[in-house]
């Protein structure tokens, strides 16, 4: 099922940070357009929240940070909606102006979205900061929105500082960064904007979108809450994906292999494979067209004078496309792996508060069985050691050593924890 624009603005109305965020802006942004109208220039920086009360400065520079499938994208949307908005109710998501923003359609509303391992200098200097300096075409307001900004490089976050220290005075830009570590978006630029925390959304609200808007069912919807750990996207995608439920079963799974020796080493691998073959088949007829496109717009087959000379240059252009593919493939299937060790994980932290007495709420409701069977065969100091064997892969996962050593360490550091 579709999710309207509408929705989309109604719920996130019903985060108070981003509520007061959007209706703080697109007040704002009408009193920097009556300003600008009556020749006054427009007021750069602000400081709390726009009220009432407060002045018309307009903020140009914005980080929102929220906990992973939070939805700080969408809410850096309905932010940009809210300033776009030509309707009675700031960021009212009926007016078209709103629609075209919600839709991925507005002309002066740019995401981006970084498919690769990191952002470069390069693609910041060539086009984030220059499309930051274009005038907005249609709209009061030029919006770049960042998704995923943790993932600038320090010399692509240093390209950026200027932009964002004296931004253009018509174009506002929003970064999207994960909240968990604070040293994962650059500190500087955080510094330099203005903080918007965006709150994940509780097991009661995503159970309720998943069965109003994916026709789930109020068991699966709730567990699929739980599993994701309140990651809206991932909910999602397991009530609507029979693939990406058997391969979380499969990784839960592997924590009662691991006694088995052989058997673990041998399921993890299969994993692996499985979770790479998926991270380059589901893109490769885009990434195939990607490529047909980019030769046929540099006049691949041509004949005639010049043609040879145009091939040779062309090849070289081919080959940077090859280059940035393999970099979005690779990122691909470090984000599966990394989020099946998330699954693993959670299985075991079910397993270690179950042992210390906790009641809270598990992750992994459905696999009770399995985590009593931890609890008591493994105990509290195994279960702590098991955590601490993921967080290790998890690290050397992100610092590029190959998948299959790091699994396989992961394995032998599990048998350990088990006392095996």
């Amino acid at each position: 099922m579709s999710t309207s624009p509408r929705s989309v603005a109604e719920r996130l109305a019903d985060t108070p940070s981003v509520r007061d965020a959007v209706l703080g802006a697109a007040r704002a942004a009408r009193e920097a357009r009556r300003d600008a109208a009556s020749g006054e220039a427009v007021a750069e920086g602000a400081g709390e929240a726009a009220g009432p009360s407060s002045s018309s400065a307009m903020t140009h520079s914005w980080v929102f940070t929220g906990a992973p499938g939070s939805g700080r994208s969408q809410a850096a949307l309905a932010f940009a909606a809210a300033l776009e908005c030509t309707g009675e109710e700031p960021g009212c998501g009926r007016c078209g102006e709103c629609r075209a923003v919600l839709e991925g359609a507005h002309t002066d509303v740019v995401r981006v979205v970084p498919q690769a391992l990191s952002i470069g200098v390069d693609y910041v200097r060539e086009t984030i900061i220059a499309g930051a300096h274009r005038l907005p075409t249609v709209s009061p307001w030029r919006v770049v929105i960042i998704e995923d900004a943790d993932r600038l490089s320090a010399s692509a976050a240093d390209a950026l500082l200027k932009t964002v220290e004296e931004p253009p005075s018509r174009t506002v830009i929003v970064f999207c960064a994960p909240s968990t570590d604070p040293q994962d978006f650059s500190t500087t630029l955080r510094s330099r904007c203005r903080h918007v925390y965006v709150p994940s959304p509780s097991v009661a609200e995503i159970t309720r979108l998943l069965v109003e808007e994916e026709g789930a069912t109020e068991h699966d919807a709730r567990l699929a809450a739980q599993a994701s750990m309140r990651h809206i996207g991932r909910a999602r995608r397991l009530v609507t994906t029979p693939s990406m439920q058997q391969r979380r079963a499969a990784v839960l799974n592997l924590a009662e292999l691991i006694r088995h020796g052989e058997q673990a080493f041998q399921a993890m691998h299969a994993l692996v494979k499985a979770m790479e073959k998926e991270a380059t088949e589901a893109f490769a007829e885009e990434d195939a067209a990607e490529r047909e496109n980019l030769e046929r717009s540099l006049g691949a087959g041509g004949r005639g004078k010049g043609a040879q000379k145009a091939a040779r240059g062309a090849a070289g252009m081919v080959k940077e496309l090859e280059k940035a593919q393999r970099m979005r493939t690779t990122r691909r299937r470090r984000d599966l792996l990394d989020l099946a060790l998330v699954d693993l994980a959670g299985l075991y932290r079910d397993a270690l508060l179950l042992a210390v007495g906790a009641t809270v709420e598990p992750v992994h409701p459905d696999f009770s069985g399995l985590t009593g069977e931890l609890a008591r065969g493994v105990g509290e100091r195994g279960l702590v050691q098991c955590l601490d064997a993921i967080a290790v892969c998890r690290r050397h996962i992100s610092e590029n050593v190959q998948f299959s050593i790091a699994t396989d360490g992961l394995v032998g550091r599990l048998r350990q924890a088990y006392g095996v």
